[in-house]
C-alpha cells in the first residue's frame, strides 16, 4: 500500500505523545516516541542519564531505532502513520548541546523521508517536567527553533499545529490530511 509516513514534532511537553495516544484511539496506527525506552533501557544498566552522560551512543540508538520506525512504517497496510518524532529530531537535539555526530546521521535523514511534519510549539499552559524529561520550559523553546531549523534544512514544509484542546488539535492535523 506505501502508506504516508507523518512526523508530529515539537520540543518537550508540546502534547505529542497525547496526541499520538489520542489518534491512536481514533484508529490511526501510531508509533510512540522511543527516548524513554532508550533511556528506561540505560537506567537498568546503572546510567542515569544517558543522554546527559553518553550523548552520541544515545542519540546512535535513537536514530537507529526510528529509522526501523521507518521502515516498519512503510509496511503498514494503512493510508498514513503518524510517528512520534522523526529522524531529524536526533540532529536537532545534537546542534541543541553543541556535539558533533557522524556524517551518515546526515545521510540517515536525506535517504528516509517523512510525507508530512506537523510541529507542536512549546506552550506553558501543558508544560510538565518528569524523571525522564529534564529540560525547562525555556530550553524546550531552544530545542523548538532547532527543530525548525533541522527539518527546514532537509527541505520540510513544517505545518504548525495550532493550541487547544485535544480534540481541536487532532481534527486540525486530519482535516490537513483529508483524513476527518
Amino acid at each position: 500500500m506505501n502508506p504516508k509516513r507523518i512526523v508530529i514534532a515539537g520540543g518537550p511537553g508540546t502534547g505529542k505523545t497525547t496526541l499520538i495516544n489520542h489518534l491512536r484511539a481514533l484508529g490511526f496506527v501510531c508509533y510512540d516516541e522511543i527516548s524513554r525506552e532508550v533511556t528506561l533501557q540505560a537506567r537498568k544498566d546503572g546510567i542515569e542519564q544517558l543522554f546527559l552522560t553518553e550523548p552520541l551512543l544515545f542519540s546512535e540508538k535513537l536514530l537507529e531505532g526510528r529509522k526501523q520506525q521507518f521502515n516498519k512504517a512503510g509496511e503498514e497496510q494503512q493510508s498514513v502513520v503518524f510517528l512520534d518524532r522523526g529522524l531529524p529530531d536526533v540532529l536537532a537535539y545534537m546542534d541543541y548541546i553543541g556535539d558533533a555526530y557522524p556524517q551518515y546521521f546526515v545521510d540517515t535523514c536525506k535517504q528516509n523521508t517523512y510525507d508530512y511534519v506537523f510541529i507542536l510549539a512549546p506552550w506553558q499552559d501543558i508544560f510538565v517536567s518528569d524523571a525522564e524529561r529534564y529540560e525547562n520550559f525555556e530550553q524546550a523553546i531552544e530545542i523548538h527553533h532547532h527543530l525548525l531549523k533541522t527539518y527546514t534544512s532537509f527541505g520540510y514544509h513544517l505545518v504548525d499545529v495550532p493550541f487547544g484542546t485535544l480534540d481541536e488539535r487532532s481534527r486540525f492535523i486530519l482535516d490537513y490530511l483529508n483524513l476527518g
